[in-house]
């Protein structure tokens, strides 16, 4: 029999801006957002609807997004983005003009005397 491939998709882990409250969301689409550098575009969001037992925070996050196209997060309401599925493909962004430099271990950082 053959296999269904399985494909990857984001578990975003957002503070919700008007409560506080951290929330999970899933979706198949991560971008940059045409907001501007500082939003990350959040679009094919995907719900669960083969389960029996219903979860009522589910149901809400259904019914709050049913008729959203894409949902512009601020980076700074982003908690994690984590890509579930075998393939991982990572997140790239077409506008990335971050200028990020990462240290090994085993470098040091000189000491001012």
């Amino acid at each position: 029999m053959a296999q269904k491939k399985q494909e990857t998709f984001f578990i975003i882990s957002y503070r919700e801006p008007k409560d506080g409250k951290v929330l999970s969301l899933k979706a198949k689409t991560v971008t940059d957002s045409s907001l501007g550098l500082s939003f990350v575009a959040i679009s094919d969001f995907i719900f669960n609807t083969t389960s029996v037992v219903i979860n009522p925070e589910e149901e809400d996050q259904k019914k709050h997004f049913e008729d959203v196209k894409t949902l512009h997060l601020s980076i700074y309401s982003i908690i994690s983005i984590e890509e579930v599925g075998p393939e991982h493909k990572g997140l790239k962004f077409k506008k990335d003009k971050s200028n990020l430099v990462v240290l090994s271990g085993e470098q040091q950082i000189p000491k001012d005397k």
